[in-house]
C-alpha cells in the first residue's frame, strides 16, 4: 500500500523537459542559469544566484526546434519569481519562474553572450522536446 499523497496536475500547458542555458537579468544584473523545463506559461531553472520570490526577471534563451516546431530561435521572457527550494551549501537554487509576456528575437538581437553553463546531474535522462507528465 502507498503512502504517497494524491496529487492533482494543475497545469494547463503543455511541459517540455529541456535543459537549456539562459541569461536572467534581475535588478540590473545579469547571470547564468539553466532550464530543466519550459512551458508557455512558465520556466523551472537552475542558478547559483539568489532570486527572490516575487522578483521580476528577464530570461533570455534559445527555443529549440522541438518546441517551436520550425527553426530554433532565440527568445526574451519577462516573468516573475513564484518560489525558490533552497539546493543548500555547494548546491544551485531551484527557481519557478511564471513567464507574464515573450518575444522571439532578430537575429541581430540574438548575439548574446552566454557562459558554460553546466546541468546537476540527476540521474536520469533528458529527452529533448518530450512533454513531461
Amino acid at each position: 500500500m502507498s503512502t504517497e499523497p494524491v496529487r492533482v496536475e494543475r497545469r494547463a500547458g503543455q511541459r517540455f523537459e529541456v535543459n537549456l542555458p539562459v541569461v536572467v537579468s534581475v535588478a540590473g544584473q545579469t547571470m547564468t542559469a539553466f532550464t530543466q523545463d519550459v512551458s508557455a506559461r512558465g520556466a523551472f531553472l537552475y542558478t547559483e544566484q539568489e532570486l527572490p520570490e516575487g522578483a521580476s526577471v528577464e530570461l533570455t534563451f534559445t527555443m529549440p526546434s522541438e518546441i517551436t516546431l520550425t527553426k530554433s530561435m532565440r527568445v526574451r521572457c519577462l516573468g516573475r519569481v513564484l518560489r525558490r527550494l533552497n539546493g543548500g551549501t555547494g548546491q544551485r537554487d531551484g527557481v519557478a519562474v511564471h513567464l507574464d509576456s515573450y518575444e522571439y528575437l532578430a537575429e541581430s538581437e540574438s548575439a548574446v553572450a552566454m557562459g558554460r553553463v553546466s546541468a546537476p546531474s540527476t540521474g536520469r535522462q533528458s529527452a529533448g522536446g518530450v512533454p513531461r507528465g
